[in-house]
């Protein structure tokens, strides 16, 4: 699979790579490699997958150590998106030992994240094989790793929901309650006025967790309504009501989903999945450094 990271994803990265080493360095350094190791003492060190999953963070290998201006030459084995078992190497990496071991925690720090990341993604999407729904992330990420984590969830197959507030109108239920106006119809039609006033094209998705509120969003024609927490039986019935009402609209199934049951969930015909999990939830994948010693 071959995943873009793109220049806003590298340049976020770059910025968190240098929070990372300020944590470990501040203005001191590694003081314990310092005191320990020869300044001349190089060597070859191979990142090695611990565990069976989908690899995330290679990319970021190479910022760790243009920061660092270590002298370290890299070879990616494994290129992100790809999955390995236990064994396989990902990367080899070969120079001055100071800088490796200076560079080791906050590379594996990265990896081992954004691979869980991808994994869990990749689980998802295996168990909706088959069928038209698509899997999809959300804004529940941790603080400056938005792009990150959507470059991760990309790796484990999956798609990605806006990126932020600014690129894609979603109406929940605090803004309805906060309206004062249980109306959904009213508040896609609201949003419909505000982009065509200013001339923009960006999609309107509405959230809803009855029938009633689907039928009376359905009516305004947004483009994704999502269905929230529904049950089966009701997103079957959720599907007959669409392609009644607004054929062109996508539904987006949300809320509480697991392994066990997203496969069910994506045979009523929806067309996306969207799960917080895949970013706040998920497992590191358990990768090292091996070293020749």
């Amino acid at each position: 699979m071959v995943v873009v990271f793109d220049e806003a994803t590298r340049s976020s990265a770059q910025r968190l790579v240098g929070m990372a080493l300020d944590e470990d360095l501040r203005d001191v350094g590694d003081i314990t490699s310092l005191s320990t190791i020869a300044a001349d003492l190089s060597a070859s060190v191979n990142i090695v997958a611990r565990e069976s999953g989908v690899i995330s963070g290679g990319a970021i290998v190479p910022i760790v150590l243009e920061q660092l201006n270590a002298a370290v030459e890299v070879r990616i084995d494994v290129p992100d998106g790809d999955a390995v078992q236990p064994g396989t190497v990902i990367a080899s990496l070969s120079g001055n030992v100071r800088s490796l071991l200076t560079a080791e925690r906050t590379i594996l720090n990265f990896m081992i994240h954004l691979s869980g990341v991808a994994s869990r993604t990749a689980q998802f999407v295996r168990e909706v094989n088959g069928t038209k729904a698509v899997i999809l992330d959300t804004r529940k990420t941790f603080p400056g790793y938005r792009l990150l984590h959507k470059y991760a969830v990309r790796c484990g197959g999956g798609h990605n929901h806006r990126m932020g507030l600014f690129d894609g109108i979603l109406i929940k239920d605090n803004h309805l309650a906060a309206r004062g106006d249980r109306n959904v119809g009213s508040a896609v039609a609201s949003a419909r006025t505000f982009l065509a006033s200013r001339g923009d094209s960006i999609p309107i998705e509405i959230e809803v967790d009855t029938l009633d509120q689907l039928r009376f969003a359905l009516v305004e024609h947004p483009e994704i309504v999502l269905l929230d927490n529904m049950s089966i039986q009701q997103l079957e019935e959720s599907i007959r009501l669409r392609d009644q009402l607004s054929a062109s609209t996508l539904l987006e199934a949300s809320g509480g989903i697991s392994l066990e049951t997203v496969g069910a969930i994506a045979r009523t015909g929806v067309d996306r999945i969207s799960i917080g999990g895949l970013t706040h939830s998920a497992t590191a994948l358990d990768l090292g450094f091996d070293w020749p010693w």
